[in-house]
């Protein structure tokens, strides 16, 4: 999965969760409890993304597949409903959450998610697997605090259900703010639709590198070894994947190493809208981890150059592993902050890709954890800084050349406006239009909404030098 969106507020750990730190560091988790409460805390207290810290704690466990299911359910069931797990915190123990101990919040928000919000564990069993949590990573009487809150929480259950679910913002699993916001931009049954939209687990999709095989063909070999999937109605080499082979995503890494990439349906449409042609010289202006850059690659027939830059140069490690897998040696990756000039670049390429760092608000679905580090006062950091890039990136554009400006937000301030503002003082560009992905109808710009279009919000568009 892709999304440039900044990391904004992570949590810094203090001196009693830099000591848990250490301790889960040292251990190797078994059981799904214990999986699920390791990636809490790597996410809330180290900084971590959901999808990252899940995977790195999943190749260290112990366990098998019914554990992983149901540390990657507690995973991210807990992380949505965060802040409705903090107010039954609220009620339950008189005190703010965050005076908590870290770890034992954590372990109270996957009690509390057992039992309020999955019916198929008996609330018993989710208070004593608890009190064991506690027992093992906690200090001493932190297990009998835990038994205490839990009980209580159960014999309180409807009542404080019914109080939760009385809150919009909280039964959507979504912050007060952002919920008001989409409520004023698309009214209330829409807005619920999109918070509902982010709480559905996300469908796995890949981009198929037709340099190596075709969908179909690919398609084929995944009946074979037992999994399924459908073409992506939006984009030719995209695959929706509808049935896990056997040996899951590890097994068609082996079996096709260089085959497929895990991308977003969305994020696969902006290389496609540049078009890029076998011989272009193009730059990819904000490109890791790769997947629009290998995107761009591919469409090239491996012909012609692609310069792919980015900020953090442990990043750019990752996307030049991105293309040797693929295959892809056209791919020249250079360390580049977006917001800097580099006059050597005026006038060279023939198109150029912008997919700028935005707030994200289009990919929350995947993200879960971003819905509650994001705040509205963040919003006002990402225009100027798209800005920025924006203007550079038509600077190094040829006469003649194309740029294409996405995100993977819904925000009309990071979307249409800077489109409207870039073409206001920039007066030998113009709009050049593009045909719809799934419609074929001409437009100048796209703004996919999930809860409109059944995919991630994407905006993009595309641009022409004069």
């Amino acid at each position: 999965m892709e999304a440039n969106s900044h990391d904004n507020g992570r949590a810094v750990p203090g001196p009693a969760s830099q000591s848990n730190t250490s301790r889960f560091a040292r251990r190797k988790p078994a059981g799904g409890r214990e999986i699920a409460l390791f990636v809490l805390h790597a996410v809330w207290e180290e900084g971590a993304y959901t999808s990252l810290a899940l995977g790195r704690v999943l190749r260290k466990a112990e366990g098998g597949g019914a554990d992983r299911r149901l540390a990657t359910e507690l995973v991210y069931g807990a992380i949505k409903a965060k802040e409705g797990l903090d107010f039954l915190l609220r009620k339950l123990t008189r005190k703010a959450p965050q005076r908590l101990e870290p770890v034992v919040r954590e372990i109270l928000h996957l009690g509390l998610y057992q039992i309020f919000y999955m019916d198929r564990i008996p609330p018993s069993a989710a208070c004593n697997e608890s009190v064991n949590l506690a027992k093992k990573f906690t200090h001493r009487g932190a297990d009998r605090f835990v038994n205490a809150v839990l009980r209580n929480s159960i014999r309180q259950r409807d009542a404080l259900w019914q109080s939760l679910q009385a809150d919009r913002a909280l039964r959507l699993c979504h912050p007060r703010w952002l919920v008001e916001r989409w409520t004023r931009e698309f009214g209330p049954a829409e807005a619920d639709a999109l918070c509902r939209w982010d709480n559905e687990p996300p469908v796995l999709t890949l981009r198929i590198q037709p340099l190596v095989t075709e969908r179909d063909a690919f398609l084929q070999n995944l009946r074979e070894m037992g999994g399924a999937g459908a073409p992506s109605p939006w984009c030719p080499e995209g695959v929706v994947l509808e049935k896990m082979p056997e040996g899951g995503l590890d097994a068609l890494f082996r079996a096709f190493p260089s085959v497929f990439y895990i991308q977003d349906e969305g994020s696969m449409l902006p290389p496609r809208v540049l078009a890029p042609a076998p011989g272009d010289t193009v730059l990819d202006l904000c490109a890791a981890p790769g997947g629009k850059t290998t995107h761009l690659a591919a469409l090239m027939e491996n012909r012609g150059s692609v310069t792919a830059c980015d900020v953090y140069e442990h990043k750019l490690l990752l996307l030049r592993e991105n293309a040797a897998r693929l295959g892809l040696t056209i791919i020249t990756a250079e360390h580049n902050d977006g917001t800097r000039f580099r006059p050597e670049w005026e006038g060279r390429f023939d198109k150029v890709l912008a997919d700028v760092p935005c707030s994200g608000l289009g990919v929350l679905r995947r993200r879960v954890e971003a819905r509650w580090i994001k705040s509205k006062e963040d919003l006002a950091v990402f225009p100027p800084l798209q800005e920025a890039i924006l203007d550079n990136a038509a600077r190094y554009v040829k006469r003649g050349g194309f740029l294409v400006y996405s995100t993977c937000t819904l925000e009309a301030a990071e979307n249409r406006e800077r489109r409207m503002a870039f073409l206001a003082s920039h007066p030998d560009w113009e709009a050049a239009p593009f045909a719809h992905p799934r419609t074929g109808a001409s437009v100048e710009e796209l703004q996919l909404y999930p809860q409109r279009d059944g995919v991630d919000g994407f905006y993009m568009t595309r641009l022409r030098r004069k």
